[in-house]
């Protein structure tokens, strides 16, 4: 993403799957359609969840890109 944090409001709770299609990377795809081609891990109050995950107004979101190590 390009970015350390974001901040954004949300009405209603909401899937992990909806809050990554309302994230834009700089190349103009969501974060969404990049985590289909791309490992993309995330955390939910601290704790790895998939996208079917809800998140809540006052939730803290972490994502993960793919990573190598060694």
């Amino acid at each position: 993403m390009g970015q350390s944090e974001l901040e954004i409001l949300l009405e209603a709770p909401t899937t992990v799957a909806a809050l990554k299609s309302m994230i834009k990377l700089p190349n103009g795809e969501t974060l969404n359609a990049a985590s289909r081609t791309q490992t993309i891990m995330t955390a939910v109050d601290q704790e790895m969840v998939d996208d079917s995950a809800m998140v809540s107004v006052t939730s803290e979101v972490a994502f993960f890109p793919p990573v190598t190590g060694g």
